[in-house]
């Protein structure tokens, strides 16, 4: 079965390969082109002559290539592992300017801004030249953010404490977004954590807790948002996840609440759209942040260990990178990394597969990560 699932996964990546290689916005010119593994591929790339990845100890996947002939690619000092080629091409085959015009000037409100994916956002989009408003539990965290945006050189965003399982703090932020900015553009609904546990081991306070955050925390942003989104005819984006594709076990509430948000994404798409603002759901894979150091009362231990193979694990910065590209581009959803959409593409064309997989999982360690503990 997990032989069926590696081949199955080889072939879809590399499909996702080939296709993505034909849409790249890359300028045509003589000189090659020059990608590597960063730590922020969105500022900088690595010389060819660099050995190692500033992210891990292994060497980096240098890909030279004339953009004339993108289907052509030579690569150096690439890691041996097959599964590892075919996860990290997509990733290379993204790479283009980000489309700092679209984002320039717009205002934005981002929850969860503190840390991770949230504060990715925050730091390309200031890039970019957005008017920011982040929002995050830790008012602390989100300073730092501000103060590093700042000491950049780009204009200091609004920080607004706020906790998405409030009544009320949404309102309020959105309320001093709009006295800031006289407007609204964007609202990255990204606040969420996992509850992770064999179904055995959880309550129902466990469910609630998952859900309050990841799907009501999430309309509330929506709800506090949509008039003023409504106005400016913007953009409502929603972080989903693969999980909200693909059910594991171990992870039965965090799955449940990304299906939900999925199903809100395939509701309300079609519904506002008649009035003007787009809605995109993007759906990560495994990234770089804080979500698996956050146990299952919402609690971030700074000391967790990551339970997913670095390998396998994609760049906070290259994910951003993505995710602002299909915003840009109004997508209706986006899966972010190349193992998510191999998982996106099995569960939709041969679900027994990650059936079978699921089975082997539940008998060997009963889920895919455990909670993190202190």
């Amino acid at each position: 079965m997990l032989a069926c699932l590696f081949v199955a996964g080889q072939f879809i990546a590399n499909s996702a390969v080939a296709l993505n290689q034909n849409d790249l916005p890359v300028s045509r010119q003589d000189k090659p082109v020059i990608l590597s593994e960063a730590k922020d591929l969105s500022r900088r790339v690595l010389p060819p002559n660099s050995p190692r990845s500033p992210l891990t100890s292994v060497p980096s996947a240098v890909i030279f290539s004339c953009p004339s002939e993108l289907s052509h690619l030579h690569f150096l000092s690439l890691r041996s592992s097959p599964y590892f080629l075919t996860s990290f091409l997509p990733y290379f085959a993204k790479i283009s300017a980000m489309p700092n015009s679209f984002f320039h000037s717009k205002s934005i409100l981002i929850t969860g801004a503190s840390s991770g994916i949230g504060e990715e956002l925050a730091l390309q989009l200031a890039a970019a030249g957005a008017h920011l408003t982040l929002t995050a539990r830790r008012k602390e965290l989100l300073d730092a953010v501000a103060q590093k945006i700042s000491a950049d050189g780009h204009e200091k965003p609004l920080v607004v404490q706020a906790d998405v399982t409030r009544d009320g703090d949404l309102e309020h932020a959105v309320s001093e977004s709009l006295r800031a900015y006289n407007k609204l553009d964007i609202v990255i609904a990204n606040a969420g954590f996992g509850v992770v546990a064999p179904f055995s081991k959880l309550t129902l306070d466990d469910y609630r807790r998952q859900f309050e955050t990841n799907v009501f925390g999430l309309l509330r942003t929506l709800y506090a948002a949509l008039p003023a989104v409504k106005q400016s005819r913007g953009n409502l984006v929603l972080i989903g996840s693969v999980a909200g594709w693909g059910a594991t076990p171990g992870a039965s509430a965090y799955a449940m609440s990304k299906f939900a948000v999925r199903a809100l994404a395939n509701s309300i798409t079609p519904e506002l759209a008649l009035e003007g603002v787009k809605v995109t759901l993007i759906s990560p894979g495994f990234v770089a942040s804080n979500i698996r150091r956050i146990d299952n009362r919402g609690t971030f231990h700074s000391d967790a260990s990551e339970p997913i193979p670095e390998w396998i694990v994609m760049p906070t910065a290259t994910a951003v990178h993505q995710i602002l590209r299909a915003i840009a581009k109004g997508k209706r959803e986006a899966v972010i990394t190349g193992h998510g959409k191999a998982l996106v593409a099995i569960e939709r064309f041969a679900p027994w597969i990650i059936r079978a997989a699921g089975r082997r999982m539940a008998a060997k360690s009963g889920g895919y990560r455990s909670e993190p503990k202190p």
